[in-house]
């Protein structure tokens, strides 16, 4: 019998840990009956972009059997994704949603290998059927403002949060992250 949803949570740069709002989100999904997969990445302090597409090919096919599949990539993870979707041989998921992720001026020597960014609109629509992106104007790996750099260059729905927020992460007080939670159990 398929699962009705499975969601892919994927972790950016040096991994997220436990008080992130994504370990969060994996826990209350689990708790609500999901199926979720929340992976550690390959050599998350210093990330191989062939190990990480390899992981995440390897993720997406145990979700191939739920009718719908989520994908919840934060920082990195949303470079990860749009080199994979640039490959051409994607089967689309239903929800893809994008938080914080770094621009070329935000790039640090332990993850280089994931730029440049392959900003192929085409390739990216075709990856999945609705697309979110969840930014701030002030993320300190993002100064080219991510709104711009991918929402407007991918033509992706965005939403600006408010300046303290910056990477979206620990740091800036995403550990429980409620709306997030609702945009995941809403459709």
């Amino acid at each position: 019998m398929k699962n009705s949803r499975g969601f892919l949570i994927l972790h950016g740069w040096a991994g997220s840990g436990s008080e992130h709002w994504q370990t969060w989100l994996a826990e209350q999904l689990s708790a609500a009956g999901e199926m979720v997969r929340y992976p550690v990445l390959p050599d998350f302090d210093t990330p191989v972009l062939p190990a990480w597409l390899s992981a995440l090919r390897q993720e997406l096919s145990i979700l191939n059997g739920s009718q719908e599949r989520v994908v919840i990539c934060h920082s990195l993870a949303v470079v990860l994704w749009l080199h994979h979707a640039k490959t051409g041989s994607v089967t689309p998921v239903e929800r893809l949603l994008f938080v914080a992720p770094p621009c070329p001026g935000g790039c640090l020597p332990e993850f280089a290998n994931f730029f440049p960014v392959p900003l192929d609109k085409n390739s990216l629509h075709q990856s999945a059927r609705s697309i979110r992106l969840v930014c701030t104007d002030n993320d300190p790996m993002c100064p080219e403002r991510a709104a711009v750099y991918y929402g407007q260059t991918l033509g992706i729905t965005t939403e600006i949060l408010p300046a303290e927020s910056g990477h979206i992460n620990v740091e800036s007080g995403y550990g429980p992250w409620p709306s997030v939670l609702g945009w995941c159990l809403s459709q």
